[in-house]
């Protein structure tokens, strides 16, 4: 079980007077040359850092171990991992039999936007913080120029001032999950080719939305995603995970220590996942799991590196725009209702590969007799 500690009324209540100053009037700040060029530094270290779900994905563990105490920068690791595995499902086994190459192409499409957004929104964030640190003096006033919520300069002004990672971390969880919704979720052509379609939709009703914390040699904790499409949802799932990942953060570091991210879920499971496709071709596909074993005799199932799975995509600019309209968004950083937080998902997770793998089966049985 994991137990969720208590915040503080008056922090949230400073929090809130402050944002309700922000929606009054938007200070204006001329930049001295040198201002300038620290924005375009983290513009371009940004950028460098950007190129995929490796690269991000590390640079979010490096960050996190020079800087401990920025406790999202290890959720988004994590988080950033599973992104990065679901992107290579769709390469491997079981969504190639599921999903046509326009579908699994337009998945991919819609996981690396949306993994490339947060990454373009929160790094410039942890870098400008690291320079602040350099300094000895908050450059919070900066965000804005670097196209990020002025709902973030009022949260880390604060965390300068009072060092609490939990108000961070999941106002952190409140901007990018705002940050996504009109760009990703809302998105015109995401809607139509990836959440509107009935794929989407059954991996809602087939539980396939897990979020894995892997752990120890072979242990799994983590949380399901329901309802992928409300806000409010996408933000408590975020405090939940963060109440998993950090009531005994250790071992979960130590295992992100040992085991760099290829994008394979071979990474945590090498005992069910290969990145080396086993699969002889001609043989009919046959059913290999058996409560997250293979039956015997079975081959592993195949998870490709991310590397070898897709190659970098070049990004249009982010669309422009802050989404913070409402101060009273600011009652997301209260504690949850619940009073603990079970991270328990291995068996879960095990039903739904059992799922999926018969689903793979039927629809490649039917496309044989249609």
């Amino acid at each position: 079980m994991f137990f969720i500690r208590s915040r503080e009324k008056p922090a949230i209540e400073t929090i809130k007077d402050e944002l309700k100053e922000k929606m009054k009037e938007v200070a204006v700040h001329s930049l001295t040359k040198e201002e300038q060029g620290l924005l375009e530094r983290i513009k371009s270290d940004t950028r460098d850092l950007n190129l995929n779900n490796i690269t991000r994905t590390k640079a979010y563990f490096d960050f996190y171990q020079k800087h401990p105490n920025i406790h999202w920068a290890f959720l988004g690791h994590m988080v950033s991992r599973n992104g990065g595995w679901n992107m290579t499902d769709l390469k491997g086994d079981f969504l190639t039999r599921l999903l046509t190459k326009k579908e699994r192409n337009a998945y991919f499409t819609f996981l690396e936007r949306g993994n490339w957004l947060i990454f373009q929104d929160a790094y410039p964030q942890f870098l400008l913080y690291s320079e602040s640190l350099n300094r000895g003096k908050p450059l919070f006033y900066l965000l804005p120029y670097l196209d990020i919520s002025t709902f973030m300069e009022t949260i880390w002004n604060y965390f300068w001032k009072k060092s609490d990672p939990y108000i961070l971390t999941i106002a952190l969880v409140i901007n990018e999950q705002n940050y996504l919704e009109k760009r990703i979720i809302q998105n015109p052509i995401y809607q139509k080719e990836v959440i509107g379609t009935l794929e989407f939709k059954l991996q809602d009703i087939l539980s396939f939305n897990h979020i894995l914390f892997p752990f120890r040699k072979k242990n799994l904790a983590g949380q399901t995603l329901h309802q992928f499409q409300s806000l409010h949802e996408r933000i408590l799932l975020g405090k939940r995970l963060y109440a998993v990942l950090f009531q005994n953060k250790d071992p979960f570091v130590k295992w992100a220590k040992e085991h760099p991210h290829t994008g394979s879920r071979k990474d945590y499971w090498p005992h069910l996942f290969n990145n080396v496709n086993e699969g002889i071709p001609g043989i009919p596909y046959q059913l290999r799991l058996n409560a997250c074993k293979l039956r015997w005799g079975a081959r592993r199932i195949y998870s490709p590196d991310l590397l070898s799975a897709w190659k970098n995509v070049h990004h249009q600019e982010a669309e422009k725009g802050d989404w913070f309209q409402n101060w009273q968004v600011a009652d997301y950083l209260s504690e949850l209702n619940e009073t603990q937080i079970n991270g328990e998902i291995e068996y879960e997770y095990c039903k739904t590969l059992e799922r999926l793998e018969l689903a793979a089966l039927a629809k490649k049985v039917i496309t044989l007799f249609d």
